[in-house]
Order: C-alpha cells, then sequence, then structure tokens
C-alpha cells in the first residue's frame, strides 16, 4: 500500500492536531504536514508537489477569501484541494466549488464524516455535505477577478496579499527580504493585471473574494 502524503493548510494548531489525528486513524500509511500560512504552503509544496490531497481552511491569514484556493488551484491543478471552513454556508459551499475545490467539508463535522469526505475526493469525486446540492452561479466579476489571481505568479501573490493589507513597498520589502525597486516593479504588473490605478482599488478587488468569518459560538 503507497503512504499517502496530506496537506493540512490551517492557521489554528488545536485544529491542525485534531485534523491529523482523524488522518492518523484513518489511514494507517500516511504523512501529513502541517502549514499555517499559504506562504509556507506554496514553500512545501516547491519540494512536495505530487502530495495527494491539500486540506485548506478559507481564512488563512495571507490570504483573502478564496485567493488562496484560486491561486493553488492555478499552480497546482493536479492536487485535489479539499475546503475545510467554519463559513458552512451553501453559498460559499458552491463558490468553493466554482473556484476549484474537489470538496467542502464543514468544521463541525465528525472524524467519520471527515474521512469519508477524503475518501470520496481521494477517489476523483465532488464531496458536498448531505443535503447541500450544487449550484453554478459565480458572480462575473468575481470569476474575472479569479482569471487575474491565477495569472499572478507566486511572488506577485505574496507582494498582492501585503499590498492588500496596508503595507508599503518598503515593508513588503523588508517582508521579502529584496529590494524595494523589485517590489515596485511587481506592484506595477499587479496593478496591470487588476486593470487597477491605486492600493485602495486593489484591496476592493481582492474584496471581490472574501468570504465573511464563521459566527461564534
Amino acid at each position: 500500500m503507497n503512504t499517502l502524503q496530506f496537506i493540512i493548510a490551517d492557521d489554528h494548531p488545536l485544529f491542525r492536531t485534531a485534523l491529523k489525528a482523524t488522518l492518523a486513524q484513518h489511514y494507517v500509511q500516511c504523512d501529513v504536514i502541517e502549514v499555517e500560512s499559504i506562504t509556507e504552503l506554496q514553500t512545501v509544496l516547491s519540494t512536495n508537489a505530487n502530495s495527494d490531497l491539500i486540506l485548506l481552511d478559507l481564512h488563512m491569514p495571507d490570504a483573502q477569501g478564496f485567493s488562496g484556493l484560486i491561486h493553488l488551484q492555478a499552480h497546482y491543478a493536479e492536487i485535489p484541494v479539499l475546503v475545510i471552513s467554519g463559513s458552512e454556508t451553501p453559498e460559499v459551499m458552491c463558490r468553493a466549488i466554482d473556484h476549484g475545490a474537489a470538496g467542502f467539508l464543514p468544521k463541525s463535522s465528525q472524524a467519520k464524516v471527515i474521512s469519508g469526505a477524503i475518501d470520496a475526493v481521494l477517489s476523483g469525486a465532488r464531496w458536498l455535505p448531505e443535503g447541500i446540492q450544487y449550484q453554478a452561479g459565480q458572480d462575473s466579476n468575481e470569476q474575472k477577478m479569479a482569471t487575474v489571481i491565477a495569472s499572478l505568479t507566486p511572488q506577485q501573490f505574496r507582494v498582492a496579499t501585503l499590498l492588500v493589507q496596508g503595507l508599503l513597498n518598503k515593508q513588503i520589502a523588508y517582508e521579502l527580504n529584496v529590494t524595494e525597486a523589485t517590489i515596485k516593479a511587481h506592484v506595477t504588473e499587479i496593478f496591470r493585471k487588476l486593470n487597477v490605478h491605486s492600493r485602495t482599488q486593489a484591496a476592493l478587488a481582492f474584496g471581490q473574494l472574501d468570504v465573511s468569518p464563521p459566527d461564534l459560538p
């Protein structure tokens, strides 16, 4: 039996630990890599492009809404992505499928449901919770924005996410350990692809891919 390799991308350590335990219990032979950001996920995928499944939280600290999912689909389309999120409305689930997810698993799911969803996705099927019927209905503006996100290189994507968070070129250059001139060149290209002329417009454009955070208990 081949050893399966899973990547859990979630910024909550307790959830990662619980999910890893579920995977270890259901799959005797599996390796699990944990990451807490899209940036870390990019680094891991650069040397683990043959992973069997990515389990992705929608609310990552360095991505906005579906932007992380779209970016993954553009650069690692051969790896299925199962979105696991506390934002459990049918609309969000269908939007996830529209943007390339192989399935959507609510974070409130029991271990048996989690393993069943993973089995389905690994077999090539699309999985949604019982009672949820997929309906295509992607907004045209959101679809155009998704196409732009898909066209960004990994470095441009990283710069764009920092830019919409409000960081200045100098701060982004420090964060990425590159020159400010390099960041300026990236920003110019990002603005061109987004067809915007300011950071505010760029943030509004990315906002089209946003997802409302889950309701707190």
